[in-house]
């Protein structure tokens, strides 16, 4: 059996005021050209088709043009999650009409995880399509009062699939979740993917999916494995902050054998422009090569710099941003004053709640309404999207 592990797409993603659109499409069109040369017997989308719940025309569209090549025209089964920027019941729609034809689309979290089959010459391989749900809602459908993170999340899915698994198949999980060797908290290496949750609650224990003979991973958008060479993030297609100035972007190819062993390849992208930091004095900067690239500019010039945008757009046209670099002393000043402290993008949410709390209250935030910010806060990321 060999598939494709794609994931995080985020069609319709602004970065910078600026839609992405027209480089998704410049990769995602090589994607469909490796699937038409290797011939797979699926691809797998591990969630994050689109960047919001109510994605743009452009993006539906694109994707739509995008399912059809795959599915129709190159006869290839498309396996797909919903991820926690997609609305599940917008891509739960007509999914039993579309199953025919060979795409398969889980927006919503079934009590039932039937998996989806498919065979190769050696038998059965079974393929689990676990969407992204928050603990709220596993709660919610399997009845368990009990599962309060996501990882009492992913460990309860975990068990009611291998309630029913088949000793004689071959499994896949896919899914969409913040894996880490023992659930231990690990810092993402992106920035533009927002957490699942608060307070170090969002971290999955990668030893539930030792059952699976592959773990398709989506969410985290660096491409790599957690703890076993069999648990993978695809990573996302594109760069799509400067945070992910150094991945390498692309999918893995992956091909099971009669005993599930596996062997993984990974296939880079190239992407229409690339995304990369550019730094140095104005007048050097007005020397460089012009480039279309998507560039975060900062200036080394100890002067004010007068229309720095339009002088750096001239060479950069689609340059995203541009600082000035503070001076040494405002830097050391800072750093002192700040210590090994994160930074406000960084900290946790309740802990910056608590520091507001204590500013205005003159008194330490209780455990109580700790506990409160932290359900309503997780509230309004499940409902973000919808607000978009």
């Amino acid at each position: 059996m060999k598939f494709i592990h794609t994931a995080d797409w985020h069609l319709g993603k602004l970065v910078q005021g600026v839609y992405m659109t027209e480089d998704q499409q410049h990769v995602l069109l090589q994607l469909i050209e490796a699937i038409e040369k290797e011939k797979p017997d699926a691809v797998i989308i591990a969630g994050d088709l689109y960047d919001r719940a109510v994605p743009p025309t452009e993006a539906v569209e694109l994707l739509d043009r995008l399912l059809e090549r795959i599915v129709m025209e190159l006869d290839t089964p498309v396996l797909a999650i919903s991820g926690n920027h997609d609305s599940p019941d917008r891509l739960d729609f007509g999914t039993g009409l579309m199953e025919s034809r060979g795409l398969y689309l889980a927006g919503k979290l079934q009590a039932a995880l039937k998996p989806v089959v498919l065979h190769d010459q050696y038998g059965e391989v079974h393929f689990h399509l676990v969407p992204y749900a928050d603990p709220a809602q596993v709660r919610t459908a399997f009845g368990d009062e009990t599962i309060r993170s996501h990882d009492d999340a992913m460990r309860a899915v975990i068990e009611r699939i291998q309630e029913r698994m088949d000793g004689q198949a071959r499994h896949v999980l896919i899914g969409h979740a913040f894996v880490t060797p023992g659930g231990a908290a690990e810092p993402n290496t992106s920035d533009s993917e927002r957490p699942l949750a608060i307070g170090g609650a969002e971290h999955v224990n990668a030893d539930y999916f030792s059952p699976f003979h592959y773990t398709a991973l989506g969410h985290l958008h660096q491409a790599h494995f957690v703890g076993s060479e069999r648990i993978r993030y695809a990573g996302s297609p594109l760069k799509y902050s400067i945070s992910e100035e150094h991945h390498k972007k692309g999918y893995y190819v992956v091909e099971m054998d009669a005993n599930g062993d596996v062997q993984i390849d990974k296939r880079e992208l190239k992407p229409l422009r690339d995304m990369r930091r550019v730094q140095g004095m104005m007048e050097e900067i007005e020397q460089h090569e012009p480039s279309d690239d998507y560039v975060f500019v900062t200036l080394l010039n100890d002067n004010p710099v007068l229309f720095p945008m339009e002088k750096v757009r001239a060479i950069y046209p689609n340059a995203l941003h541009v600082m000035r670099a503070p001076v040494r002393a405002e830097s050391e000043a800072a750093a002192a004053a700040a210590g090994d402290a994160p930074s406000r993008r960084e900290a946790d949410p309740a802990e910056l709640f608590g520091s507001f709390y204590y500013e205005v209250k003159g008194i330490p935030l209780s455990e109580d309404k700790r506990k409160l910010f932290e359900e309503v806060y997780a509230e309004l990321l499940r409902e973000e999207g919808d607000a978009l």
